[in-house]
């Protein structure tokens, strides 16, 4: 069972939640002051710690160490280089786990590491090579320990059962720290997430941190919130287990997480050999939460994530009682998202039983060392069949992959038909393993967003993925594709102990942090390009709506594709031509008129009847403006965009397009709102969107002065087909008054020129 409070709790020593201070007083004669409560959290004190400002609601955070993959360090490092950065200040991890094995592009993707590692010796990185480890299974095995923030260019950035609180953000967060600067942001609240009871066996973290997502992303609970792990349920829970169920926050829409630290967490640093990075992390007798989520870890079931999100969930035992019911409404709801393409699920019930095509264990959240155990308990002297399901293995680490061939438990997976593939992140982003058409594939992965199984709609290929556990993966296994909860089989799991070769990591990691090699030079390869020119905001701005998304919420993979149209993420000129690609295709080609309009502009050169017709009915309509000294760009409305990936190529793929603007109700994450106005591209909230359509213009006067001025409201003009003017109120929410010059001078590397 999963409980939401309606109102704040207060936590008496770790194991009883209160609502009301007096009651809480009367049974545990504890006294209670709610100020002193509110900075009881470990979220609060490990804030302050890394904290540079006066405030502590108005924070200027500095990490102690960063993180990034080969989908991002290279526009983050071309980023922080023209801003400024001579060395890096802190370390500074690049793995190699996204891109490792797509092909598309030829060498581009080889060249991208050797960029990376000529950077790891230029100005003082670590360099983990391709394949001998995902991001996050690196960063707990090497980085993470208690009282510790690290930040990421991968949303999946969380560390937080090692007691360190981690963050996935964009690319310019990142650069921010390489040149000094801070992580502004305002102290978010903090939701006491309250563990109860004992996983019955057969379920594993998957089906616990799929059941907290299913409570609380749709209704917003901890939305940019910390997550504060407690209750005498942790106890009952391995690291690895902890791990696993953290690292699937990001999908709750939280900002980060912490845990509550105890033995196991200091036998597992000790056992990665870095005792000292244990300390014990607990809640003060008494600290105040802004919201509590009660989950009792015994009433748990073995749970599936239908397409197309992590959110879609249901009891294994649910979805067979009521397949043909629920199979139908899942695919009513993808075929209103998807254009061009039909998702046929219904064909997957045979005999009244579903069957999937395709099993896959991977990475930071299914590729660990316990749930490979698991899988390898229930596969044991049984058979994957031979028929259409396959099941790979991707393991998260080398250490991972080597304990598992030394207890023999790859041997018994490989036995049962099982493929043990690389330490490769593909499976989770579109990159890996892509079903056929038509196919349905059951993931022990993070994510279930359409193009993140290789479908391109616009070309009619579509496949399906849901999310569920190792455990039940297994199993599924073992039935030849039967949809089937591990719960379900009598299994004996031998647990096995973790012993884990810190030599791997020695003989092959790069560690020159502190050792900058200023001479050094670069390693660039042909399709490694320079950002391009950004221009700054005018007083006025001009935006035609270019793409207008009326779905729910709209993810980062929507705007900017996964997969393998990420080989070219170093190219940013060429990336941006993917953007939107496969949510509305048509999406460049109509921003690219807005981006020649706006050269036009700078070279003095005549704009288009199209745009002088819209600057006369402005004219008409008594709305002075000025066409030589207005920016003119293009811009996107979509309900709640960014959800998802911290890739900041959502955001700079549509600005390098022409983009200047975005509207929406609302932004899914932060993330990606900062991409947007680390990009330079205004962050419009709008509360009346259906008052303007595809291809409608929308002219700002005064914008740059209102960003400036910190204005509320911003008055805009909505010039429609018909050449008719409507007015149309905007606001920007909260911007920090760094982020406000940001957006004004064009995008973050303009800002960091203009203001040495």
């Amino acid at each position: 069972m999963i409980t939401l409070s309606s109102t704040g709790v207060y936590l008496a020593n770790g194991t009883s939640v209160y609502t009301d201070s007096q009651q809480l007083t009367h049974e545990t004669g504890l006294s209670v002051d709610h100020d002193a409560a509110v900075r009881g959290t470990m979220a609060y004190r490990i804030l302050q710690a890394h904290n540079t400002s006066d405030s502590m609601d108005a924070l200027c955070l500095r990490f102690d160490s960063m993180t990034s993959h080969d989908i991002t360090y290279v526009g983050i490092i071309q980023t922080a280089r023209a801003s400024g950065m001579t060395s890096f200040p802190m370390p500074y991890v690049m793995t190699n786990c996204h891109n490792s094995l797509c092909a598309v592009g030829g060498t581009i993707n080889e060249d991208d590491h050797k960029f990376a590692l000529s950077a790891a010796h230029k100005y003082g990185g670590i360099y983990v090579p391709p394949n001998l480890a995902n991001i996050h299974s690196y960063n707990r095995e090497a980085m993470a320990g208690c009282g510790k923030m690290i930040l990421g260019s991968d949303s999946h950035t969380r560390y937080g059962a090692l007691g360190t609180m981690a963050v996935g953000e964009g690319g310019g967060e990142l650069a921010k720290q390489l040149v000094g600067r801070t992580y502004d942001f305002n102290r978010p609240p903090v939701i006491c997430v309250y563990l109860t009871g004992k996983p019955k066996p057969g379920v594993g973290p998957h089906d616990v941190a799929l059941s907290l997502v299913g409570a609380v992303y749709q209704n917003g609970y901890v939305k940019n919130k910390v997550m504060e792990f407690v209750g005498p349920g942790i106890a009952n829970l391995s690291l690895e287990y902890r791990n696993a169920i953290d690292v699937m926050t990001t999908e709750t829409t939280c900002w980060s997480s912490i845990w509550v630290t105890d033995e196991k967490t200091k036998e597992y640093l000790a056992m990665h050999g870095r005792p000292e990075d244990y300390h014990p992390l607990a809640p003060e007798a008494v600290a105040y939460y802004d919201g509590c989520i009660t989950l009792d870890l015994s009433s748990i079931e073995c749970t599936i994530a239908m397409p197309m999100h992590p959110s879609y969930t249901f009891t294994i035992h649910e979805l067979q009682e009521n397949a043909a019911d629920i199979l139908h409404s899942v695919e009513e709801r993808a075929n209103a998202q998807l254009k061009g393409v039909h998702m046929d699920l219904l064909s997957k019930l045979r005999g009244g039983h579903i069957y999937v095509d395709q099993g896959e264990i991977a990475g930071c959240a299914g590729g660990t060392f316990e749930n490979i155990c698991a899988a390898a308990d229930i596969l044991r002297g049984r058979s994957c069949g031979n028929g259409a399901f396959s099941l790979s293995i991707y393991p998260g680490s080398m250490p991972a992959l080597a304990e598992v061939i030394r207890n023999g438990a790859a041997s018994d997976l490989i036995s049962a038909g099982a493929l043990m593939r690389e330490c490769f992140c593909g499976p989770c982003f579109g990159a890996g393993d892509c079903p056929a058409n038509g196919e349905f594939s059951i993931r022990h992965t993070t994510r279930n967003f359409p193009n993140r199984e290789g479908s391109k709609p616009g070309e009619g290929q579509i496949s399906a993925v849901a999310l569920m556990d190792a455990r039940s993966i297994a199993a599924t296994a073992a039935n030849g594709g039967r949809l089937t909860a591990a719960s379900d089989l009598d299994i004996r799991y031998t647990n096995p102990d973790y012993h884990y070769d810190a030599g791997i990591y020695e003989k092959r990691v790069y560690n020159g942090y502190s050792r900058p090699e200023p001479e050094a030079p670069l390693q660039f390869g042909p399709n490694i390009k320079d950002w391009p020119e950004m221009p700054e905001l005018t007083e006025d701005l001009l935006v035609r709506i270019c793409s207008y998304i009326t779905d729910p919420v709209t993810t980062t993979d929507e705007l900017i594709p996964s997969g393998e149209t990420s080989s070219y993420r170093s190219n940013p000129e060429r990336l941006s031509e993917f953007a939107l690609s496969r949510r509305d295709p048509d999406y460049v080609p109509r921003s690219k008129v807005l981006r020649k309009a706006e050269r036009d502009r700078k070279n003095s050169q005549t704009l288009s009847p199209e745009i002088l017709a819209v600057y006369d009915a402005l004219t008409r309509a008594g709305i002075a403006n000025d066409p030589l000294h207005t920016d003119i760009g293009s811009a996107i409305y979509a309900n709640m965009p960014g959800d998802g990936s911290a890739r900041e190529q959502a955001a700079s793929c549509q600005r390098v397009m022409g983009g200047s603007a975005n509207f929406a109700r609302q932004y899914a994450t932060k993330r990606y709102r900062s991409n947007c106005i680390n990009w330079g591209m205004t962050p419009f909230l709008v509360e009346h969107p259906e008052s303007f359509a595809l291809g409608d213009y929308i002219f700002v006067p005064s914008l740059r002065s209102a960003l400036l001025s910190g204005q509320k409201t911003i008055p805009a003009y909505i010039v429609h087909a018909d050449g008719s003017v409507t007015s149309l109120n905007t606001s920007v929410g909260d911007l920090t008054d760094i982020e406000k010059q940001i957006i004004v001078d064009g995008c973050l590397i303009n800002y960091y020129r203009n203001h040495q």
